[in-house]
């Protein structure tokens, strides 16, 4: 048995990177222990950053999401019996959308065996090896081996992927509070989240939906969940969110409740040899934040790019289909000019191509990299990208006008300062879906794609 990437686990970071993965053309098996009811059922975190929502709409999986997801410009500090409203969008042109981590996986899930994609459940992980890559399986009672390329370890804290890194050094905090979280049938009382101080510890209003409220209170690391009746929370949580004017806390029946420890946690090297660790496998923040699922999402973004370099030579990306058409509409590029060019089809995720000058020569010398990144044209389209955004994603216009919500394209090569290469799509209807864009050193001619 043999695929390109071995995933071990099936929560959102290993779905997510599986079909980053097979929108690049690179086959992968997702080994998940628990069964699927169990995996797209399990409560975890439900606050996405706009990062975390682009990549899920690019990527063709954000259609639920669209239509069910609540997008919130802004949310509200309460304290001293008053609340304070914080303009996320209006400070940032950001937001932010309340869709359950439990949703995200079962489109996830949808999609990959919509796609063909290997998602084994109910699958142990009993082994694996980094140098020579495989992993040992446990299924329906037969124990497996699986070959590949690579493995990414995407099996949280209590899994088998970082234990196989030798040499780990780690690095922890547990803080001296826990959070009593509970899910409830109600209509939440708030549009927007609600952060509360009071004397009597920190609460947390958010929700799931329009019909199911999600809120927490600060308790101690040892505390007794059975000691906290319906009742006892939702008049403790009355208490904590209690404002002068009134204002009132709806209650409903708690279908959930449960307490969980707040600590920090992060491992170094987060590689060892073939062996990638990503997500909680690798790190652990508190869900103070809602940074953990945000965090797995950047994680296997970053780790789909470099598996794709990685995995897709010059070569491979012309055996694939349409290879040919594509390597050929680029030219050479100029000695100390990074660039990526294409034209024709709409390809999801793109077709990786290295400029010649980079498989060879190397990389321009630092001295060259300076310039910004300038507009070049693109048949009847421009790509303005007049800033650099994290690795990988440019900020572009379409004919030359900025837009109130910037289009994104993601450049699957190398991220900056590094000479970057690779794709950027455009999806705009009835026009090129490929645009060039290039960066120009202070030795190279102006250049521009051919017409």
């Amino acid at each position: 048995m043999r695929t390109q990437v071995a995933i071990i686990g099936g929560g959102p970071a290993g779905l997510l990177l599986s079909h980053l993965l097979h929108l690049r053309g690179i086959e992968s098996v997702v080994l998940e222990s628990r069964d699927r009811d169990y995996v797209e059922h399990r409560q975890r975190a439900g606050m996405l950053e706009q990062g975390t929502t682009d990549v899920l709409r690019e990527t063709g999986v954000g259609d639920r999401l669209d239509r069910e997801g609540l997008v919130h410009h802004g949310l509200e500090l309460r304290f001293g019996g008053a609340g304070h409203r914080v303009p996320l969008t209006d400070l940032t042109g950001r937001t932010v959308t309340v869709y359950a981590q439990t949703e995200i996986v079962k489109d996830l899930v949808a999609r990959r065996l919509a796609d063909g994609g290997d998602v084994r459940f109910e699958t142990e992980v009993v082994g694996l090896d980094a140098s020579a890559p495989s992993v040992t399986f446990r299924s329906g009672g037969e124990t497996h081996t699986l070959d590949c390329d690579y493995i990414a370890g995407c099996d949280g804290f209590h899994g088998v992927s970082r234990p196989a890194v030798p040499g780990l050094r780690t690095f922890s905090r547990e803080y001296p509070f826990a959070w009593l979280g509970i899910l409830a049938d109600v209509p939440p009382s708030t549009e927007e989240l609600i952060y509360a101080n009071h004397d009597r510890g920190f609460a947390l209003h958010s929700l799931r939906s329009p019909q199911v409220s999600r809120l927490y209170l600060q308790v101690s690391p040892d505390e007794d969940l059975a000691a906290w009746s319906d009742a006892r929370i939702w008049d403790e949580l009355a208490t904590r969110f209690a404002t002068d004017d009134g204002w009132k806390l709806h209650e409903g029946p708690i279908t959930d409740k449960s307490v969980t420890p707040m600590r920090s946690f992060v491992a170094e090297p987060l590689r060892h040899d073939r062996l990638f660790l990503a997500g909680d496998a690798g790190h652990i923040v508190p869900p103070t934040g809602a940074k953990g699922l945000n965090l797995a999402v950047s994680d296997v973004i970053v780790l789909a790019r470099a598996l794709t370099l990685l995995l897709l030579d010059d070569d491979a990306a012309a055996r694939r289909p349409g290879g040919d058409r594509l390597r050929a509409a680029a030219p050479a590029l100029p000695p100390g000019l990074c660039g990526v060019v294409g034209g024709g089809q709409d390809v999801p995720g793109g077709e990786l191509h290295r400029p010649p000058h980079l498989l060879g020569a190397g990389r321009p010398p630092a001295t060259e990299r300076p310039a910004p990144w300038r507009a070049v044209r693109c048949t009847s389209r421009e790509l303005a990208v007049p800033e650099i955004l994290p690795p990988g994603q440019v900020r572009f216009s379409v004919d030359g006008s900025r837009t109130s919500r910037p289009r994104f394209a993601t450049v699957w090569g190398m991220p900056w300062p590094r000479c970057c290469t690779g794709w950027a799509g455009s999806r705009s209807a009835g026009a090129a879906s490929w645009c060039c864009c290039g960066r120009r050193s202070s030795s190279s001619p102006a250049w521009a794609p051919p017409r």
